[in-house]
């Protein structure tokens, strides 16, 4: 809840400055039409005027924690046919993502979240960090501006929460994201259930917060070189094991604070042809 609070302070303060320039936003309508405003063109707010009262009534539905509920006002307009996301040709477009926790699990949420949302190919131009929070600014080519929504929905199968959103201007967009909770979407290994992995061209992540051991077999037909990483719940790394020669089987004591346990192969995952299978054993 505090670091809910201080997400949004921290943020609304930008906002604000932003939003309101030289001109004091003092009531809730006041706030709401300026967000509003934010994410329609001029002429598009002018033209429909009207129908926005019209359809943002009750206002006072569209505040959360006395702020501006910016993903409900997106939900809104475009249920309305009034945010258009889409260009006419494919655009440059950045993405701000600010964030008050770990740069590196902040980082790994947002980059699977992408690619959930099939954005495999961006670039990192500007990572700041200091003693409030993080910033993440990347540059990617697309036929369409990142729909918040869709954003929200993989987010919060992490647990994390868009906390604001900005649009500034028709290629730029930021995004304030509480990921006090968060976790990573990744398979949880159980004792006595079994897994199967079989090829693939990205390391295998899972959980292992509630295992004590690991036993992997290898098919026959890999070559597989281990490379095992643990992590602790922020993704710090804590441990990695490496293997130079062709392993079918190996069995790992997981480390007691990991959370997390990346499997991949040291040279190149095409060493791994065939299936991994994983037996867990005991709890935690």
């Amino acid at each position: 809840m505090v670091k809910n609070l201080l997400l949004v302070f921290l943020f609304l303060g930008n906002l604000y400055a932003q939003e309101a320039g030289d001109k004091t936003i003092a009531t809730p309508a006041e706030l709401l039409s300026a967000k509003i405003q934010g994410f329609v063109s001029e002429a598009t707010y002018k033209q429909n005027l009207d129908f926005i009262n019209a359809v943002f009534d009750p206002k006072s539905a569209y505040f959360k924690n006395d702020r501006v509920d910016s993903v409900k006002v997106i939900q809104t307009l475009q249920d309305n046919g009034l945010l258009n996301l889409f260009f006419e040709t494919p655009q440059e477009i950045r993405l701000n993502f600010r964030t008050n926790g770990s740069p590196i699990f902040f980082v790994k949420i947002i980059g699977d979240t992408l690619s959930s949302l099939g954005y495999y190919k961006y670039v990192t131009v500007a990572s700041t960090r200091d003693a409030s929070e993080f910033i993440w600014s990347i540059n990617l080519t697309s036929e369409y501006a990142t729909d918040p929504l869709l954003l929200q929905k993989e987010l919060k199968k992490k647990l994390c929460e868009i906390v604001d959103i900005q649009r500034d201007n028709a290629k730029e967009w930021s995004y304030l994201i509480d990921i006090s909770h968060a976790k990573l979407n990744v398979e949880q290994l159980e004792n006595g259930k079994q897994t199967v992995r079989k090829r693939s061209l990205y390391e295998h992540w899972f959980d292992v917060s509630k295992i004590k051991t690991l036993d992997v077999q290898s098919s026959s037909r890999n070559h597989w070189y281990p490379y095992i990483a643990y992590y602790d719940s922020s993704l710090h790394l804590l441990k990695v094991i490496k293997k130079e020669t062709i392993y079918k089987g190996l069995y790992l004591e997981i480390p007691k604070n990991a959370n997390y346990m990346k499997i991949s192969d040291l040279y190149t995952l095409k060493n791994i042809k065939d299936e991994l299978i994983f037996y867990p054993k005991g709890s935690r």
